[in-house]
């Protein structure tokens, strides 16, 4: 724990803990794998919460808190995805977009846990530093991993929404690095959305009559 609270490196006068160091690299990993929909994606977005978990854990009860939702989050999406499996030509998971109905569902559960949340976390506020922000970007987070492991394009939107906060966030706080790693998670987002989105316009177009399925 102690190894993982230390000091990696000095970038843009900050201070990289190796935590945030290997949360933030493996979190690349999870949209990379997301992107080529790959059941890895998982484990990895579990073992990033992990990292995190054990970095937290004693000292920062809150931020341990929230990666102890986001490592249930993905057994579900590890859970959801492997069933899902075998669907489409390719062996993986078919992406769809959501219905209407779905989307209104996301909508509302995002507006209301963040207003739950951030209450929750000016009410204790050694949970955050900045309540309304975060909790806007942690139940982002969540939202978007409940939707990718639906295989809705969406999720790819529902990560953009919370790097338009993350980014600026992040750089107005003195947080470079971390700031620049949210630009790359933008850039992936914007690549695995359109990969996404081909996809399931693929799977929703009919076959013609005659052709091989």
């Amino acid at each position: 724990m102690n190894w993982l609270n230390s000091e990696a490196f000095v970038m843009f006068d900050q201070h990289i803990i190796r935590s945030d160091m290997i949360g933030n690299i493996l979190g690349l990993i999870t949209l990379a794998l997301g992107w080529r929909r790959s059941l890895l994606t998982w484990p990895v977005q579990f073992l990033s919460g992990l990292v995190l978990f054990v970095a937290f854990y004693g000292h920062l009860a809150g931020s341990a808190g929230k990666q102890v939702v986001v490592m249930v989050v993905a057994l579900y999406g590890w859970w959801q995805w492997n069933r899902s499996r075998g669907r489409s030509a390719d062996g993986q998971i078919t992406p769809r977009f959501a219905t209407w109905a779905e989307r209104a569902a996301m909508l509302g559960a995002a507006a209301a846990g963040t207003v739950a949340v951030a209450l929750l976390f000016k009410a204790h506020p050694s949970l955050s530093w900045d309540p309304w922000p975060d909790a806007y970007i942690f139940v982002g987070t969540v939202v978007a991993m409940y939707a990718q492991a639906r295989g809705m394009v969406e999720f790819w939107i529902a990560w953009l929404l919370v790097d338009v906060v993350g980014v600026p966030l992040n750089f107005a706080n003195g947080y470079a690095f971390s700031g620049f790693v949210y630009v790359i998670y933008g850039a992936l987002v914007l690549w695995g959305m359109r990969d996404w989105w081909l996809r399931s316009r693929k799977a929703s177009q009919p076959a013609l009559e005659g052709a091989p399925a």
